[in-house]
């Protein structure tokens, strides 16, 4: 009855203050590297460096003192689109969290089974009865594995959770765990009435001036918490630059100081056996808080799948955000450690408009490679004209259509989940939106549910007049899909493949074909 009383009158003052205009009050104010002792030489090595590697970048913003100094988009992602933040989210629900705590709606030290009476197992386990709120915010649930893959296959996320055995003492063992951040999206939603999403707009949204904030649910409504929020690139900068300022937001005190040092502080170790030797090499043996990984140099961070990242460096008064895709996460926080930590000084470098321009040009000129034509003439095999049967496959196509010669080239899908049409430019991006889930990283039934169609766009390219070759990029998520199809006069041979880095739950098709048996041709 307290929680309830005191989550009414929070929602009543909060609702006043998301009604208040902050447009003013939380713009991100933009300087020069130089002005704010960041040499832009560093910031361009950086660059040439992503150029030479794996990484793919999306987007770059950092943040000095508190001002924007260097930003930038690769085409054709571009800085109004929102970004699938992954994990990056995890430390969104923990901030809701902090926020329950400071109103008094609830304490780490609740055990999680007393906010859910009617989901419990029938056997309530010693393990299970003394997990509390504080076990699950610090992945230290005691379950192995990581129960996400099973439980969202279920329809009920929170009972199937309860339901998962607790292997360990909870408190005493790290394992990463992302259907715990989704246990505390459910446990804000008990407490408050209210999605994370909606507790969340009127106390940390509104005032930093984000929108359009949109953000995956479970079967039930529940935002899923550890994964599935959508912002933009200035919107992480903001967040970043909030904890960087100990919770405090122009003259506001949005999260409270102390909540701010215990999240951002290691409550655990990860594999603490490990020598020293190999723990100063790694980013992720650092010590975990609450949702917050914790990083060399001093620094901590929120981080999600394939290189979303906001860096928060205190010693340096610093935030560098990131989104891309990459198999290598720890490759891509080594370019920053190596790149952009040295060209931060101590102070003002005068005399630097030069570079600080040069920069500047170069950051306005980033683009993703598109698909290069061989130079070969428009094909005119009726073949590129037609709808092919795809014979059986576990990406669920049923069928393809072309419209392909000179000019744009429209692709239409037929899938077990519907049909979809793509629009793809001749060496240049075609933009569209679509409601295909593309490749994502969890299971299906996780995927989507919850959001708006995603923008995509499209090009492709002829290698000879028989082969073409199509890139749909996802531009609001990391990920891409890459279709070659081969016309042989008869019918096609189709490679379909995706961006996902290796060891993805996403599935990769390779080498599939429409043997002539299974073809069939509208022309």
């Amino acid at each position: 009855m307290q929680r309830a009383a005191l989550a009414l009158i929070s929602a009543i003052v909060l609702t006043h203050l998301a009604c208040a205009d902050h447009s003013v009050s939380t713009s991100l104010e933009r300087s020069t590297p130089a002005a704010e002792g960041v040499r832009a030489e560093g910031i361009i090595d950086f660059l040439d460096a992503v150029a030479r590697s794996n990484h793919e970048l999306h987007s770059l913003m950092i943040l000095r003192h508190g001002k924007v100094i260097a930003e930038g988009w690769w085409e054709p992602y571009r800085s109004d689109l929102k970004h699938t933040m992954y994990s990056t989210s995890k430390s969104f629900t923990a901030t809701a969290v902090g926020l329950a705590v400071s109103e008094g709606l609830l304490s780490l030290d609740d055990e999680v089974v007393s906010f859910f009476p009617t989901e419990l197992p029938d056997t309530v386990s010693p393990y299970l009865a003394a997990l509390t709120v504080k076990d699950v915010i610090t992945m230290t649930t005691g379950q192995d594995p990581d129960p996400t893959g099973v439980v969202t296959r279920d329809s009920n996320w929170v009972r199937a959770f309860l339901a998962t055995p607790i292997v360990h003492e909870p408190g005493s063992t790290f394992l990463y765990n992302t259907l715990g951040t989704y246990m505390l999206s459910a446990i804000v939603t008990a407490v408050t009435g209210e999605t994370l999403l909606d507790y969340l707009t009127p106390r940390l949204f509104a005032p930093l001036g984000i929108t359009d904030v949109d953000w995956q649910v479970d079967p039930q409504g529940r935002n899923t918490g550890g994964w599935g929020l959508r912002i933009r690139t200035e919107d992480m900068a903001r967040f970043g630059q909030l904890y960087l300022q100990n919770g405090m937001w122009r003259d506001e005190q949005l999260l409270p100081e102390q909540w701010v040092r215990e999240a951002t502080t290691a409550s655990i170790l990860q594999a603490p056996e490990l020598p020293d030797s190999i723990r100063r090499t790694s980013d992720w043996l650092q010590g975990y808080g609450y949702q917050f990984w914790r990083s060399r140099h001093d620094a901590f961070r929120a981080d999600g799948a394939s290189g979303q990242f906001i860096i928060v460096m205190p010693d340096q008064d610093a935030v560098i955000v990131i989104t891309s895709e990459t198999a290598d996460m720890q490759g891509e926080l080594d370019l920053v450690w190596e790149y952009l930590l040295p060209a931060i000084q101590d102070g003002p470098l005068p005399g630097r408009g030069d570079v600080d321009a040069t920069l500047a040009e170069r950051l306005t000129t980033l683009a993703l490679p598109l698909p290069v034509s061989a130079g070969v003439p428009a094909p005119t095999l009726p073949v590129a004209e037609a709808t092919y049967a795809i014979a059986p496959n576990d990406r669920g196509i049923q069928s393809l259509s072309f419209q392909c010669g000179s000019g744009p080239c429209t692709v239409a899908v037929a899938t077990d989940d519907g049909e979809f049409t793509f629009v793809f430019g001749d060496g240049a991006w075609e933009y569209g939106e679509t409601t295909r889930r593309g490749p994502y990283r969890l299971p299906a039934k996780a995927v989507y549910v919850g959001l708006p169609p995603l923008e995509v766009a499209g090009a492709y390219a002829w290698d000879d007049e028989q082969t073409l070759r199509l890139i749909l990029r996802y531009i609001e998520s990391p990920h891409a899909e890459m279709l070659v199809a081969r016309f042989d006069g008869e019918g096609v041979s189709l490679t379909l493949n995706n961006s996902l880095a290796p060891g993805s739950d996403g599935p990769t098709v390779e080498g599939l074909r429409t043997p002539s048996t299974a073809v069939t041709a509208d022309r």
